[in-house]
C-alpha cells in the first residue's frame, strides 16, 4: 500500500479548488484525510460559511468509516435508516452521508485516504474531489449508487 503524501494531499486540495473556480462554483472547503482518518490537508476559500470544514470532514470520514464512496453511503442510509442512525451514533455524528466524499485509492486499489468537499451542490462537490484526486495521479472512488 502506498501512503498518501503531503504533496499529493496538497495537489488534491489545490486542483479541486481550481476545478471549482473554473466552473464558477460557490466557495468551497476541501478536506483530505489519510487512511487512518487523520487530517492531511484542508483549505477553505474566502467567503465559505462557518461549518464547511465540519461538513467536508464528515463526507470524507464517512467514506473511510464504511470503506465506500459517498454515493454508496447515501444509498445505504436511505435504504437502511436504522443503520444510518447507528453509524451516526458510533461515529459521534461526524459523518455526512451525501455525495461530495470520495475514497482515494492507489495504483493497487488500496484505500489510502478520502476527500470531502463542501460548498456547492453535492454533485459539484464530488466533481471537485474527483478532479483533485485525478490530478494527484490517484484513483477516486465515489461509489456507484
Amino acid at each position: 500500500m502506498t501512503d498518501l503524501t503531503l504533496a499529493a494531499a496538497q495537489t488534491i486540495v489545490s486542483e479541486g479548488l481550481k476545478h471549482g473556480r473554473s466552473a464558477k462554483m460557490k466557495p468551497l472547503g476541501i478536506v483530505v484525510l489519510d487512511a487512518r482518518g487523520a487530517l492531511k490537508a484542508y483549505a477553505a476559500e474566502d467567503k465559505t460559511s462557518l461549518k464547511r470544514f465540519d461538513i467536508a470532514h464528515g463526507k470524507a470520514y464517512g467514506c473511510l468509516a464504511v470503506g465506500q464512496g459517498s454515493r454508496n453511503l447515501e444509498k445505504i442510509v436511505v435504504d437502511r435508516p436504522h443503520f444510518g442512525a447507528a453509524l451516526a451514533h458510533v461515529a459521534g455524528g461526524t459523518f455526512i452521508p451525501v455525495p461530495g466524499g470520495a475514497l482515494i485509492r492507489d495504483a493497487s486499489g488500496d484505500i489510502i485516504g478520502a476527500v470531502g468537499v463542501s460548498g456547492d451542490t453535492s454533485d459539484n462537490d464530488e466533481a471537485c474531489a474527483v478532479a483533485g484526486i485525478k490530478a494527484a495521479g490517484l484513483t477516486a472512488d465515489v461509489g456507484t449508487a
